[in-house]
Order: structure tokens, then C-alpha cells, then sequence
């Protein structure tokens, strides 16, 4: 992730540069380049919020902790993922317009503008769905992104072949000829597309191409045995759903599989994570999904001790508000001493009194502040005691 994303600020540093897009007609292209800084600065905030969760996950001693800890970066992990992606694809449409500045002079400047304008459009109500890192949104984004990646296909296409066409209408051949030439090689190579074959189209935002043994390989990356069992892990685990997986085969195949009505995972790649629930189900989410109405969430860190936790290290990424669970309706009022919450913290059993009665005499006893993995130990042993699954999801708010 890292290396696309490196690769991606370099590109816009030099378009931003005075010989770049930037540097051309009186700066009109500088608010699309701003637009592609803007989204690294999220994506580098999503994966900066990865790093906690990942350490803390392998810091405490309750495996099941560890793994509710990394099913928190799950959605910042498909976030970036899918963000990465478009991203490499609106540099691409920079580098296009930078291309078709310099060297097809008979297309309107704002003509461009306009193309250049309705492909952000296109890509904005992604963009803000994945920056939200909300888990719903990131996961409606990323199943939607195979189909925008189509679209931005087509609209590269378009915009090339109308630079084409303006330098022959102006009677230019020979040069629309070699500006046509010059403006392939933009696509093919800048930063995510791949060198297709000459029957295949130039696809937008790609680093892979499926090969006829099913082996999918590109200019970029070759995907491995070792790849496919990391991808089957994080399933399985559910820190990354199989629909963020099969966008990220879709797109990487090619438009064929773009295509797909049913968004199923291709054969070769089905077989390879393997058979089961978490491969082959698709997931509902929110209450029009499940039928029902949504279920109350609980803070296994009371929210109404927020200051306390956050001078243990709950801040950011670790935010007490990414440790909620859903449960059902009678089960949060069980754990919170009945439907009357009044009377329930009377009771010394309900959560927030016992949770915060247990972490206290846990720091009296060994003398100073707990630090934040020996509280999520400590919350663990709880919580299997009170039933409560170890399955975060992010608070909704009231």
C-alpha cells in the first residue's frame, strides 16, 4: 500500500509543478489537483489508524480481543484499499489532461475542463463514502467500485479518442496520429494501468490481468499463493469482507468480470479462498438489510468515563467510541441492571459500575495507571463473563 500511495503523491507533486497541468492555462486544472491531495490526506489518516489497532492487537494476551482489534481495521483497511484505487485513477485522468494540453492543441481547453469535471463528479460520492471510514458506507463504496471503474474506463476512452478526432477535423493527421500514440502510452503505463494486449482496452486504475490459467498477473504485481492465503485469513476473520475482496479481483481482472450482474467471486478465485460462509455469503448490513430495526449498541468502556480512558491511551484510532457491540435488546438491558437505568447502577453487577470498580482496583493493586493493553485484557475476561461477543462495530450515535 505503501509504494501506490508514494507513487501516487510523486505524480501529483509533479503535475502541481509550474512545467505541469498546474503551470498551464492560467491554473485551471490547480483545483483537480488540490482534489487529489485532499484524498491523501485521509488515506494517509486511515492507514495511520491501522498501525494502533495492529499493535495493540498483538500486544494483549486475549486472542479474541486481538482479533476484535483487528476487525476494527478492517474498514479502514478497505477504505484505503478501494481509495488507493480510484485515486490511481483520477492521476491518470490528470496525466491525460496534462497530455492533451501539450500536444493536441485543436481540443477546447474548456472542453476538457468540463470532461475533467463530470469524471470527479463520478468519483466524488465514492471518495466520501470511503473517506467517512463508516463500515457501511466503505463497504456499499467498494462493492459498487468494479462498476465506477468500468465507467471511468469508458469516460478515458472517450476523452482520448476526442483529442483524436479534434486534431483531424483540424487536419492535422499525422500529428493526431502520433499525439494518439503518445496519449496510449499515458494510459498504459503512468501509475496503474498495465500493459494490455493490443485487442484488449485500456482499462483505468489497474495493476492486473487475468491470464488463461487463471493466474492473474500485470505490469505491477504478480498475485501469489501467499496473497490468496492472506486474503483468505482476513476473511475468514472478517477483518475484510468478501465482497472488498471480489471488487478487488473484479477490477484487477479486467471488465468481464466487471460485468458480472451477480457479483460473485470468479471460480478460480472462489475455490482458492475456499468454500463456506464467509466466502459465499453475501452480507446484509443495516436495518432494511436485516429486516428489522437496528439493535442498541454498548460501550464495553463506559463513554460516561471517557477522560479516564483517554489518559490510558484511548484516543484516535482507539477512541472508546470503536468499542461498541451490538446486542439484542434484552440482553443490553441485562447487562445494564434492567430497562430502568437508574435503578440498574445501583446494582453492583451492571457493566459500567463493575468494569470501572474492577479497573480501579486493578491499578490500586499494582500502583500506577493501567496502561491501555491491560485494560482491553481486563475488558476481555469480562465480557466472556457477561456474554458479550467481542465483535466491534464504531458508535452510531443517538
Amino acid at each position: 500500500m505503501n509504494r501506490p500511495r508514494g507513487d501516487i503523491a510523486a505524480a501529483l507533486r509533479q503535475l502541481a509543478d509550474n512545467r505541469g497541468l498546474a503551470g498551464q492555462v492560467n491554473g485551471l486544472f490547480v483545483p483537480s489537483i488540490a482534489y487529489g491531495s485532499h484524498q491523501m490526506q485521509w488515506l494517509a489518516g486511515a492507514l495511520g489508524g491501522i498501525s494502533p489497532l495492529a499493535d495493540a492487537a498483538w500486544a494483549v494476551d486475549e486472542p479474541t480481543m486481538g482479533l476484535a482489534l483487528l476487525r476494527l481495521a478492517g474498514p479502514r483497511l478497505q477504505a484505503a484499499i478501494s481509495g488507493v484505487t480510484l485515486l490511481a485513477a483520477w492521476v491518470d485522468f490528470l496525466n491525460l489532461a496534462e497530455a492533451i494540453l501539450r500536444q493536441c492543441p485543436a481540443y477546447s481547453v474548456e472542453r476538457l475542463l468540463r470532461n475533467i469535471h463530470r469524471v470527479q463528479q463520478l468519483i466524488e460520492p465514492s471518495m466520501r463514502a470511503l473517506s467517512s471510514l463508516e463500515p457501511a458506507q466503505v463497504e456499499a463504496a467498494t462493492a459498487a467500485l468494479p462498476a465506477l471503474m468500468g465507467q471511468l474506463t469508458q469516460e478515458f476512452h472517450s476523452l482520448r479518442e476526442g483529442a483524436r478526432a479534434s486534431m483531424e477535423r483540424a487536419g492535422q493527421f499525422i500529428a493526431a496520429a502520433q499525439a494518439i500514440e503518445m496519449l496510449t502510452m499515458v494510459s498504459m503505463l503512468k501509475l496503474s494501468l498495465p500493459r494490455l494486449p493490443p485487442t484488449a482496452p485500456a482499462l483505468v486504475g489497474v495493476g492486473l490481468v487475468m491470464g488463461s490459467n487463471g493466474v492473474m498477473m500485470g505490469s505491477q504485481l504478480v498475485v501469489t499463493a501467499e496473497w490468496v492465503e492472506l486474503m483468505r485469513r482476513l476473511v475468514r476473520a472478517g477483518v475484510l469482507s468478501a465482497f472488498a475482496v471480489g471488487a478487488a479481483v473484479r477490477i484487477h481482472a479486467g471488465l468481464v468480470l466487471m460485468a458480472q450482474a451477480n457479483q460473485a467471486l470468479p471460480q478460480g478465485v472462489r475455490e482458492a479462498l475456499g468454500e463456506g460462509p464467509e466466502v459465499s455469503a453475501i452480507h446484509e448490513t443495516g436495518k432494511a438489510g436485516a429486516g428489522m430495526a437496528e439493535r442498541p449498541q454498548h460501550h464495553v468502556l463506559p463513554e460516561e468515563f471517557r477522560e479516564w480512558f483517554e489518559k490510558r491511551g484511548f484516543n484516535g484510532s482507539m477512541d472508546i467510541d470503536k468499542f461498541c457491540v451490538e446486542l439484542e435488546q434484552a440482553h443490553h438491558q441485562a447487562v445494564h441492571g434492567g430497562g430502568n437505568w437508574r435503578l440498574g447502577r445501583t446494582w453492583p453487577r451492571e457493566w459500567n459500575q463493575m468494569i470501572m470498580k474492577a479497573l480501579r482496583d486493578a491499578e490500586l493493586e499494582v500502583g500506577r495507571r493501567l496502561t491501555r493493553n491491560e485494560v482491553l485484557n481486563l475488558v476481555a475476561e469480562r465480557m466472556k463473563d457477561y456474554g458479550i461477543p467481542m465483535n466491534f462495530t464504531p458508535w452510531r450515535g443517538r
